[in-house]
């Protein structure tokens, strides 16, 4: 039976335990995009994870529109990246970075008045910050079939520039309604071409972008994260099952290192969805190393490796507010307040790197 502080290998990744830490988008990137060095000081505090996957991090200016949060198209923002990457490796940690691209999410204040593109002509719903201030999402247009090539190479020269950063691996961000995921569901895809209709043809771009970044680094520092179940940003889809197993079954066929699947529970804290895991449907098609996200603590995640739900599992607002979470987990210890702040996601020190560790507390008792 496995525990969260067994070792476990993830393609040619070897991780000291099962905690991986989720991506999470933080906001101390500069306006332009470029990383900082507080995000450096920020990874190396929590290095103790098994493994770390980025926040979310943009393949293009079409593809990014959070202010503040990093890119990785140009090379100012590769070379931002390189110090931020070897302070992780030199506190001991390994880091694999997030490629993001959000499609309808892009409000055009990003892009210069332009539309965003997604799958089909639909419309995100709500608002979103940009720059100018509160915006409402606008009707993205659907990518012509003529465009898909060089969206496929920026994700392969966003991939390309994450190997020049140091990184030891990358994730493709196929979840929570963004580009990719934009395409998998029934619900924002209404295309009639190869990549639409058919479950097949909905997770076609999901393989091809896939086979792009597995050309740059190997199928075995390559993984997906995926969210098959629940309306996500208005994203969602009519057989979530029949979907995402087959979404599954392509990447097991590419033979990715691992896949991670974000899954909030019933009434969950951080989320809230009625609708059954998909996760026990995928859990036997797909024979690599499974990891679960979202709600998880101790007590659950340790009952996920011992049934055998998942083999790691990635912890997101646990990691934010406690840099030494595997060390509590070890030793019982009690947890940081994990309340939401605004600070979360300002572009300073405070509610970033200022979580203390069990050390820092014994020094100031």
């Amino acid at each position: 039976m496995s525990t969260l502080f067994d070792p476990i290998t993830v393609g040619a990744i070897t991780a000291a335990n099962r905690m991986f830490m989720a991506p999470l988008t933080r906001c101390r990137s500069t306006a332009d995009h470029v990383p900082t060095p507080i995000m450096g000081e920020y990874y190396a505090q929590r290095a103790g994870a098994g493994l770390i996957i980025s926040e979310a991090t943009g393949i293009s200016q079409q593809g990014l529109g959070t202010p503040f949060a990093p890119g990785i198209w140009n090379d100012a923002q590769t070379e931002a990246w390189k110090p931020v990457v070897e302070k992780a490796h030199q506190a001991g940690g390994k880091i694999i970075c997030q490629l993001w691209h959000m499609g309808r999410i892009v409000h055009p204040d990003f892009l210069g008045g332009d539309k965003p593109i997604s799958s089909s002509a639909t419309t995100a719903p709500g608002s979103v910050r940009t720059y100018q201030g509160k915006r409402d999402y606008v009707e993205a247009r659907p990518l012509a079939i003529d465009e898909i090539p060089a969206l496929l190479d920026d994700y392969q020269h966003a991939a390309e520039n994450a190997k020049k950063a140091g990184f030891d691996g990358v994730q493709l961000h196929s979840a929570n309604g963004y580009l990719i995921d934009q395409f998998i569901r029934s619900g924002t895809n209404f295309r009639t071409d190869e990549y639409g209709g058919s479950i097949e043809n909905r997770i076609r771009l999901l393989g091809e972008v896939t086979e792009r970044l597995v050309e740059v680094w190997g199928k075995d520092r390559v993984s997906v994260r995926l969210s098959p179940n629940g309306d996500s940003q208005g994203a969602d889809d009519a057989t979530p099952i029949e979907t995402f197993t087959a979404a599954a079954k392509l990447l097991d066929s590419i033979g990715i290192a691992f896949l991670e699947l974000r899954e909030p529970p019933a009434h969950g804290t951080y989320g809230n969805t009625d609708v059954p895991p998909v996760s026990p449907n995928i859990r036997p098609v797909f024979k690599g190393p499974l990891v679960l996200n979202s709600d998880y603590f101790y007590d659950n995640a340790t009952e996920a490796l011992a049934e055998n739900r998942a083999d790691a599992i990635s912890f997101g607002r646990t990691f934010m507010t406690n840099p030494d979470l595997p060390e509590r987990f070890r030793t019982g210890a009690e947890l940081n307040s994990i309340d939401f702040t605004p600070s979360w996601y300002s572009q300073g020190a405070e509610g970033y790197v200022d979580y203390p560790t069990m050390d820092a507390e014994k020094s100031v008792a």
